[in-house]
């Protein structure tokens, strides 16, 4: 492919990629994206089983929420949304409990019939007394005290992230609410939903007009890249841009098991978790659930095990262990000296953001490079109108 010099070279075509090309484009731009996979939509990907027509995230279960009107109404340009809350089930001792911990939860863990104030000053006599947790273990007590802890979050917690609880930071667990209301949607956000026709094909709206390379790594031709482009967005792992110069920073992959079965609906629910150690998957996923009004296409269903595992090459989630962190920080310092670098998304940042957060961050390194405003940033509440 015969290239002229570019404004931009993309590297990726997930989320952070395909908003920032899609709106540098639009911006009067000349870019090009560069994806090592044979797909875009990076691990958003979704894909319709030919047997089934039941829509499979290939990397994993991607539910959008956002607590953010304007993000909310810029996704919706690239597809129709369902109206899917996501709700959670974890089974721990052969016994199935609502998850986020919740009234319910409490009341079936222990047996009782309390009301929600009762819950609440139930849960502060399990809670003890930390000020200040600094693991994810002490967090998670200090929320829903050591049995609850135990039971339903530990086990689950080493099999996902592959160590003791107490190694992690106690940043992971405050994504998950605690409440003693009936409340079972795992997401307090107010924008919830399920694109329709899958993740697909937004990125291919998103991408639609810009040159486009699959299946090319960006290291193989590093040098070739950054002499035909003024900039790279690099969206890869910050530790392999950097060769592994201060070390391997700590990720986690997963494997995954798909399974056609020929009930109508293997566990009614579209997650199930499954908190005890010896239980060797984290979770079981229906995504006929994530659809129901494609359920009445097909009998069957799909299920797939999830088994978190190492793989550099495939890196899913950021750890952040302490080693992890000090790491980082020398990796943001010599990302000074990459003066026509830009790095964005989960990967290039090593940070667990959700969908509408990559989002986010690439409107607004588009609006550092162009002076224009692409989305209001007051209106960010859960507000409904």
């Amino acid at each position: 492919m015969q290239i002229q010099m570019l404004d931009f070279v993309v590297v990726g075509a997930g989320f952070f990629g395909a908003v920032f090309a899609h709106e540098i484009k639009k911006a009067g731009k000349k870019v090009l994206v560069i994806e090592k996979r044979d797909h875009i939509g990076g691990n958003c990907y979704s894909y319709d089983d030919p047997a089934t027509r039941i829509n499979i995230h290939k990397y994993g279960p991607h539910i959008f929420h956002t607590p953010d009107k304007n993000i909310w109404n810029y996704i919706n340009v690239f597809a129709e949304f369902n109206d899917y809350r996501h709700r959670v089930k974890t089974t721990a001792g052969g016994k199935a409990y609502s998850l986020p911990i919740n009234l319910d939860t409490i009341n079936q863990f222990y047996n009782l019939n309390l009301k929600p104030d009762e819950a609440a000053a139930f849960l502060k006599t399990k809670t003890g007394t930390v000020s200040r947790p600094a693991n994810l273990e002490e967090k998670a007590i200090s929320l829903v005290g050591r049995e609850l802890y135990e039971a339903l979050i530990k086990g689950y917690t080493a099999k996902q992230w592959g160590c003791d609880p107490r190694e992690l930071p106690p940043e992971i667990i405050e994504r998950i609410p605690v409440r003693t209301s009936r409340n079972d949607s795992y997401y307090d956000d107010h924008y919830q939903g399920m694109p329709r026709g899958g993740y697909t094909p937004i990125f291919e709206k998103l991408l639609q007009g810009i040159d486009l390379e699959l299946r090319t790594d960006f290291f193989d031709r590093r040098d070739y890249w950054k002499s035909i482009a003024d900039k790279i967005l690099y969206t890869g792992p910050i530790d392999r841009y950097f060769d592994y110069r201060f070390g391997r920073l700590t990720w986690r992959s997963i494997r995954t098991e798909i399974e056609a079965m020929p009930c109508d609906d293997y566990q009614g629910i579209s997650m199930m978790n499954y908190a005890d150690r010896e239980v060797p998957y984290t979770r079981i996923v229906e995504p006929k659930h994530f659809y129901r009004e494609r359920a009445h296409l097909t009998r069957g269903t799909v299920i797939i095990r999830e088994y978190p595992h190492d793989d550099p090459a495939e890196p899913y989630y950021p750890v952040g262990l302490k080693a992890d962190r000090e790491m980082l920080a020398r990796y943001q310092r010599a990302q000074a000296d990459e003066k026509n670098v830009i790095f964005g998304g989960r990967l290039a940042e090593y940070r667990y953001y959700d969908m509408h957060q990559v989002i986010a961050g690439a409107l607004r390194t588009v609006e550092k490079l162009t002076g224009a405003e692409l989305w209001p940033k007051k209106a960010s509440s859960n507000e409904g109108s």
